[in-house]
């Protein structure tokens, strides 16, 4: 089953005190009114990179989760397949996780993925490939998919799951301060820039030279006249959460096992706070847990046996238990009725468990 700037100088120090001035003029400008003016400078000076400080692009925290790709192979059908992958990115969507990493439970190699996962067979995809295909196709915008997604054996059934809806996903009709788009073939004379297909009526004019089949964040701006080509600007994806909060879709990752997870994530820094959930970790009411204040928190989920085997298959973790490899352990729902719960009610169940903990964490930020 296949397929992914700056601080300003200050200013100048203490201006030097005019060789014409008497030994009395020095030393008062030494005494008192030397102090009052390095204190009047220093203030400036305060103001200025507070100013830069307030200027600069805060960072956003973020929330991730971690799936197995082996809970497709749990399915019977390509259609029963597809929907599992629905229902987890209706669910990522719905909780605003802004990153989904889909690990393999073996230690394979991740050039060998990359490999199968690039071309396009049927019964060879794994099913870590098939999922991370559904997923990026379901959260592009229906107006791009056919320029990004070629036909694949794999999005057969996709029409038949509901529609994520999420902010990004805009009507022909709506306008919007951003607008995702993909980059198409043929230039206005003499604009230097590239059109970019953003779901109206006409394209835009971005002041970049990109390749055709480029996706890409654009700011709208105010002005709805299309016809003027005024060239837009193409911005982070990650713009419209910092700019106005605003949840804009989820980014797919691969990793060749869980371990790789945590040693490859794609924010600088890393995650600040892990979690793993199962039926064996810690029992905490909701309304009762505390978690940290976070940059980067990561939530991850079992498969059919649960996360401590991928703990087990992964050799880079041999030995270690689930409280030396995660920050915290949770049973999001004890006291179940069923003997078990599939990985994609997990999520869910655990994603509603969290929202108002991981609430509260984001205030103390």
């Amino acid at each position: 089953m296949g397929k992914k700037k700056k601080r300003a100088e200050l200013e100048p120090e203490l201006q030097l005190i005019d060789n014409r001035q008497t030994k009395n003029e020095l030393d008062l400008a030494n005494g008192d009114s030397h102090d009052n003016e390095k204190k009047k400078k220093k203030k400036k000076k305060k103001k200025k990179i507070d100013k830069q400080n307030d200027d600069a692009p805060k960072e956003v925290p973020t929330v991730s989760i971690a799936v197995p790709g082996s809970i497709i192979d749990n399915t019977q059908s390509y259609e029963l397949a597809t929907r599992l992958a629905g229902q987890i990115a209706r669910a990522v969507t719905i909780f605003r996780i802004d990153e989904v990493v889909i690990f393999d439970n073996k230690s394979t190699s991740e050039n060998d993925h990359r490999g199968s996962a690039a071309t396009n067979l049927d019964e060879d995809e794994s099913s870590t490939a098939f999922l991370i295909r559904i997923l990026r196709y379901l959260e592009t915008p229906q107006y791009l998919r056919k320029a990004l997604f070629p036909m694949h054996s794999s999005l057969r059934f996709v029409g038949l799951l509901p529609p994520l809806d999420a902010p990004h996903h805009l009507r022909k009709h709506e306008w919007a301060p951003y607008r995702e788009g993909v980059t198409v073939k043929g230039r206005v004379p003499n604009s230097g820039g590239t059109l970019v297909d953003v779901g109206l009526s006409k394209n835009v004019l971005i002041d970049q030279v990109l390749e055709p089949g480029v996706r890409v964040t654009v700011a709208m701006g105010t002005d709805r006249n299309l016809d003027d080509d005024i060239p837009r600007q193409v911005v982070p994806s990650s713009k419209p959460k910092e700019e106005s909060g605003m949840y804009w879709g989820y980014k797919v990752r691969y990793a060749s096992n869980i371990s790789s997870v945590f040693k490859n994530c794609s924010y600088k820094g890393g995650y600040d706070y892990l979690i793993g959930t199962s039926e064996h970790g810690d029992i905490v009411n909701s309304s009762e847990l505390a978690l940290p204040a976070f940059r980067h928190l990561l939530i991850a989920f079992g498969g059919l046996a649960g996360l401590e085997e991928s703990i087990e298959a992964d050799d880079n973790l041999k030995g270690k238990n689930m409280l030396e490899v995660f920050d915290s352990y949770f049973n999001t729902c004890p006291n179940q009725g069923s003997r078990t719960i599939r990985t994609e009610e997990a999520m869910f169940i655990s994603l509603q468990y969290f929202q108002e903990p991981i609430s509260r964490a984001l205030q103390k930020s």
